[in-house]
């Protein structure tokens, strides 16, 4: 098995040779490659790495704590930055170390990285560094995280014009290999000029990967000869004075000029006409975008370049080799620009080609009329570019039919491009996450979003965020906004990264401010928005008490879920109560004066899971699980715990809920859900169902034919959509990491950002061909295999976007995994059908197929995880995914886990693409092929709810049921014979009332055989049952809610339930002790009423009011829940009821009124 040192050794140790990356993998290997240089030119250096993390940069100084040991022998030390202004002005510092005469080392070169906004608060810093300059034997390359889509960020973001404003250059990596590249360059460069150099980071390049070749003579730098510094020289020195200061950077530049001249493999001419009209400068990613967009009108680049195009890729964008730009402009007719965002290459351009002779056309972002051209918002489509270099190359050529016919495909497949899809995948909350609970305020309050995890709180519709700011903003909108509203107090979450990195200054300013405002601080002991890394400074919720309190703040409180971590450590005053007190504790402090703080305690769920993996934290004590014939389906647990890993079954007696023990972390939030269905095991481990193992072993006697793989001299694209935290990230870099084994050409890109907490991923291959360079997500239409883990992710416009006709081959994992709107909609469509559709529509019906992934990786290995490889499996065996099975079984070894499991998954579905029906088969209960079960009709429905009732109660209560849809069977015979809609529609909601859960039911539930073997079936381990009730009168109420409180009754109540539902027959009778309270006389009601219900619409039935009278006869089957849940579904079911009955003669059909516990 390969070990994690194995693969820092493959990433770190090697020096020749070919080695895949990531971005943030190349930038952790840059100074190791710096300082092996510097060694090997007899130098004594060290190195300096310091910045603070964020998307696309997120993982970086994680990496950083992986290659330790790597970077710990060459001298490089990695501390990450309190924040990024902070961390520049160390970086700073690492230069003047060459000043100080102590030092041990000749010289420092400096690291630094920070994300675009982090690029903006260090802006003082920056310029004064640059200013200062660098040593000749340091040098500095800071690294800006650039976001140019804004997929995981609060703003789009371009660090250009930031570092133009400190006189930083900039260098503008397009691939993995540059990142390294460029970087080496940017050290030679600082060291010769005295300047910083920046190098832009885009989310495309930076969190993508790939396999190239390094050697140490690579790139080859070339120092400028001739060139005369100024007297005194360039780098830092002390003491300095500003004037002459900005004469010695102005000088640098000149300086910067020469480096430039002197290294001219940093612009790179990639397409050459030999007799160009039509120029193209491109840098970074756009680079790649034109040549994608050239592909898309069917040219390659020779034929390009025979169209008289050429295409020059600045490495250096700022400031420009004025002398290359010349030179390649020449003799050209127009000189188009292609940049994302802003202009800075074409504002330089202009000027640059003042004063030459016949300058050319200069064109970017906008068209000789001034009319826009290439955007300057969101990110590049290389189809765009295609239309416009299509009409570019025609005005060269009018009679260039090729181009004028692609030019034309591209416009009717824009005409046509996808629908609307169906409802997306929002990123949110993990199952378990403190901050699911933490973010929620008291009825009357609002509240103020930061940035974090946390800020997801922002589309969840019931935690009343009326504001959002940026990192370092926090409580800032409400000292601006409270001396002019009438509102007297507001709520203000702040994770417990954020307080470490500025956020307790806003604590101070808000107190000296003298506004009324709770800081809510959420203390997660990870920062798991970017990897789960440990938050600087090793804060502790008591130190946290104290500086708050020192800073005058009016009260603190905390709450936890394990308040007994706490006791003895908090200083006086300090209030610690349990997370359950959580609206008592707000409600208290927003009723006081000034500012407070409240800090809420959990560790982040994400990070527990990891610590539990990794054998760091125990192992639950307990499982949570639903019985489904007790749960109702009302999702009052839903709305009380917001929890993801709460989903829905379907089942005979309709939709209901499951705990997904794949995602979830035992917090037991659902618990507070008012509903008995909820057990909880202790000592439980989910175990794979029985007979499992052997179902597998029959199945190895499937043979497994050698699909027909491609050979790798064409480029084959994957595009795998799946839900963040599920694992489809790892599965593509199982398959990158394959491909790479196999010696392919390999490329990677995995979108996720935020969306990593249960929203939309997506990871992009590809594999073969020859081009090292090339990105990893293929130009609209241009996709050959949509590996979609997840449809509804697949199902998007973006995605769909993707897909060509006759070249796409969607496989897809049939099951649908509920989203952030399941849990406010508990009737939300969970199908896949408009999906499917939407896919069928895009690819064509031959190109979509499907496979029930994560039924058969439960049925078969106990939980969801494996589902992923088997769909993996599937595609591969159906030959699209080019990649020999020798690569992958030895990427799945490198993986390191579960290994044996995902060799058994990737088999799996191997062998259901070769024989569906005998893999489905094996796992009868749990599998089927049908994507819709058949249609049970009227009259089976009414037999088996009738044995049913007779086992509820009796024979005679049966017969009661079937008497009451008689009449209606037949009145619906008579005015809709091919119908029976109405009477099954009946059938259900008269069963589900009559059925109704008193004491006596849910007990028998809870006992039943059936219940007792599926725990068996699906645990080991279990040393005690526990159940949670709410019995009348016994428990009390809940002071904040009003809802009986819920209690944890243990293995004693076991034989109670059985006495009570031996005693199920006294329901009704005068002897039944619970049968006088209000809610049983209510339920006994709604049966008469029901009944009375069905004899109106037997007499009033017509064939016009048909429909009409399923509607009404439904508004049953939304009576859900118990006690007061139930109690407001019946209060919504009569007023529809009324509402429906004036209106079932009338022409139109009434609007069904919301009638989900989730409407409220």
């Amino acid at each position: 098995m390969t070990t994690p040192e194995d693969l820092n050794e493959a990433r770190y140790g090697g020096t020749h040779g070919r080695v895949y990356l990531t971005g943030v993998q190349a930038l952790a290997r840059l100074p190791i490659d710096q300082a092996r240089r510097d060694r090997a030119a007899g130098l004594t250096t060290a190195g300096y790495v310091s910045g603070y993390r964020g998307s696309p940069l997120g993982t970086f100084d994680k990496h950083l704590a992986e290659a330790h040991a790597h970077l710990a022998a060459h001298d490089v030390l990695a501390q990450p930055g309190l924040n990024e202004d902070l961390a520049a002005t160390a970086v700073w510092g690492t230069q003047l170390a060459a000043l100080n005469q102590t030092r041990r080392v000749d010289g420092v070169f400096g690291l630094w990285y920070g994300k675009g906004p982090g690029v903006d608060r260090s802006g003082d810093a920056l310029k004064h560094a640059n200013m200062a300059g660098t040593s000749a034997l340091g040098g500095v390359v800071a690294v800006a995280g650039d976001d140019h889509g804004a997929s995981s960020s609060t703003v789009a973001h371009q660090s250009d014009h930031a570092f133009i404003a400190a006189q930083i250059p900039i260098l503008a990596p397009g691939s993995v290999r540059e990142i390294l590249e460029y970087g080496l360059l940017g050290f030679s460069m600082s060291r010769f000029t005295g300047l910083w150099v920046g190098m832009k980071a885009t989310t495309e390049v930076v969190e993508g990967a790939s396999a190239f070749e390094i050697a140490p003579e690579r790139p080859a730098i070339h120092l400028p000869e001739g060139f005369e510094a100024p007297p005194g020289g360039l780098h830092v020195r002390w003491p300095d004075n500003p004037p002459a200061a900005e004469r010695r950077l102005a000088a640098r530049m000149e300086a910067l000029r020469a480096f430039a001249d002197a290294n001219r493999g940093l612009d790179r001419v990639l397409i050459e006409s030999p007799r160009p009209r039509l120029g193209i400068v491109a840098s970074g990613k756009a680079a790649h975008d034109v040549r994608a967009a050239l592909a898309l009108l069917g040219l390659d680049e020779t034929e390009a370049a025979a169209r008289g195009l050429s295409l020059l890729k600045p490495g250096l964008i700022w400031p420009l080799a004025a002398g290359r730009m010349r030179n390649f402009s020449r003799g050209l007719e127009t000189l188009l620009v292609v940049e994302e965002k802003r202009p800075v290459v074409e504002d330089q351009l202009a000027r640059i080609l003042i004063g030459t002779d016949a300058p050319p056309r200069l064109l970017g972002k906008t068209d000789e009329a001034g009319r826009p051209l290439v955007p300057s918002v969101g990110l590049l489509d290389p189809a765009h570019l295609a239309a416009i270099l299509a009409e570019r190359l025609l005005a060269i050529d009018p009679s260039d039919t090729a181009v004028a016919q692609a030019r034309d495909a591209l416009r009717a497949r824009e005409a046509s491009r996808p629908a609307p899809a169906p409802p997306g995948r929002a990123p949110y909350f993990c199952a378990g996450c403190p901050h699911n609970v933490s973010t929620r305020v008291p009825e009357g309050s609002n509240a103020m979003a930061g940035i974090g995890c946390h800020g997801m709180a922002t589309w969840v519709p019931d935690r009343a965020i009326v504001s959002m700011t940026h990192m370092g903003g926090e409580g800032m909108h409400w000292v601006g906004q409270a001396p002019f509203v009438t509102e007297a107090h507001r709520f203000q979450n702040m994770g417990d990264g954020t307080y470490a990195h500025s956020g307790s200054l806003n604590v101070r300013a808000a107190v000296a401010a003298g506004v009324t405002l709770t800081f809510k601080i959420l203390f997660n002991d990870a920062v798991a928005m970017t990897g789960g890394q440990r938050v600087e400074g090793a804060l502790t919720v008591d130190a946290i008490a104290r500086q708050a309190l020192a800073d005058g703040v009016s009260a603190v409180a905390v709450v936890a879920d394990d308040p007994s971590r706490h006791r003895g450590r908090l200083p006086a005053g300090v209030t610690l109560d349990h997370r359950d007190a959580l609206d008592g504790v707000q409600r208290r402090l927003r009723e006081m004066s000034g500012v407070t703080v409240l800090i809420y305690d959990q560790v982040c769920a994400t990070e527990k899971r990891r610590r539990r993996k990794r054998g760091t934290a125990p192992a639950a004590e307990r499982r949570v699980i639903i019985n489904e014939r007790v749960c109702e389906g009302c999702g009052d647990c839903s709305a009380k715990s917001g929890c993801i890993a709460i989903t829905p079954v379907e089942t005979d007696f309709g939709r209901k809920r499951r705990i997904d023990q794949s995602s979830c972390n035992v917090d037991t939030s659902c618990l507070k859900g008012f509903c008995p269905s909820f057990v909880t095991l202790e000592g439980a481990r989910p175990r794979r169902r029985a007979g499992a193992p052997e179902a597998l072993a029959r199945l190895a006697d499937i043979p497994l034919p050698e699909p027909d793989l491609a050979d790798g001299t064409r480029a084959h694209t994957l595009v795998l959509p799946g839900i963040g935290g599920t694992g489809i990230v790892t599965t593509a870099q199982v398959l990158a990491n394959a491909a790479d084994r196999a010696g392919l050409c390999v490329s990677a890109l995995d979108m996720a950002g935020l969306a990593q907490k249960n929203g939309a991923v997506v990871s992009y291959l590809r594999i073969g061909g020859s081009d090292v360079d090339a990105p990893a997500k293929p130009a609209p239409g241009c996709a050959d295999l949509v590996l979609a883990a997840d449809l509804v992710v697949a199902a998007a416009p973006a995605i769909r976007d993707l897909v060509g006709r006759g070249r796409t081959r969607v496989r897809a994992n049939a099951d649908v995994a509920p989203s952030l709107a399941f849990v406010f909609d508990g009737a939300l469509d969970l199908s896949g059908r408009s999906e499917r559709a939407a896919l069928r529509d895009a690819a064509g019906a031959e190109a979509l197929a499907t496979i029930p992934a994560e039924r058969l990786a439960r049925a078969a290995f106990g939980d969801t995880i494996a589902a992923n490889m088997i769909l993996a499996g599937f595609a591969w065996q159906q030959g699209l995914v080019p990649i020999p099975l020798p690569a992958i079984d030895a990427a799945i070894a490198a993986n390191g886990v579960a290994i044996e499991a995902n060799r058994a998954a990737f088999a799996l579905g191997r062998r259901y693409a070769v024989a569906p029906e005998a893999v489905a088969g094996a796992f009868e209960a749990q599998v089927s092929l049908e994507e819709t079960a058949p249609a049970e009709s009227a009259g089976a429905l009414i037999e088996r709810y009738a044995r049913e009732l007779e086992t509820y109660q009796s024979g005679r209560y049966a017969q009661r049921y079937r008497r009451a849809l008689a009449d209606l069977s037949t009145a619906e015979a008579r005015v809709a014979p091919e119908s029976d809609a109405l009477v099954a529609t009946a059938a259900r909601a008269l069963y589900k009332l009559m059925a109704y859960k008193d004491e006596y039911e849910v007990a028998r539930l809870q006992v039943d055989p059936a219940f007792v073997r599926r725990i068996a079936e699906e645990f080991d381990g279990v040393t005690r049952i526990v159940h949670h009730l709410a019995p009348p009168g016994l428990t009390g109420r809940d002071p904040v809610t009003g809802e009986p409180r819920k209690r944890a009754f243990g293995p004693w109540i076991r034989p109670v339930l059985h006495g009570l539902a031996a005693a199920r027959r006294l329901r009704g009778t005068p002897l039944d002790p619970f049968g006088w309270n209000a809610e049983r006389r209510e339920e006994r009601a709604l049966v008469r009423d029901y009944e009375e219900l069905l004899s109106t619409l037997s007499m009033r039935l017509t064939p016009d009011n048909h429909d009409r009278a399923c509607a009404l006869a439904g508004l049953a089957l939304e009576i859900r829940g118990y006690g007061p849940v139930k109690a407001r579904a019946v209060a919504r079911y009569r007023e529809a009821l009324a509402s429906g009955l004036r209106s079932l003669d009338a022409p139109a059909a009434p609007t069904r009124a919301p009638l989900t516990e989730a409407a409220r």
